[in-house]
């Protein structure tokens, strides 16, 4: 390739490096989604373990 040729069939091919290249970029975009949304799921876990601690305190208290 001379640079004025543009072959989109080997620049997915990667020099027959495809599969391991390939496979690389999906696992580092598996790990980042991942790293977006287990803290949000966690988040969400937490806040809810929150609320019923709150709940549970305040019919505790009413009923004593």
């Amino acid at each position: 390739m001379n640079g004025s040729e543009f072959s989109w069939s080997e620049f997915f091919n990667m020099g027959g490096y495809a599969v391991f290249v390939w496979t690389s970029y999906g696992l580092a975009l598996v790990m980042v989604v991942a790293n977006i949304v287990s803290p949000i799921i966690e988040r969400k876990r937490v806040i809810s373990r929150i609320k019923r601690a709150i709940r549970r305190e305040t019919n505790t208290g009413k009923a004593g």
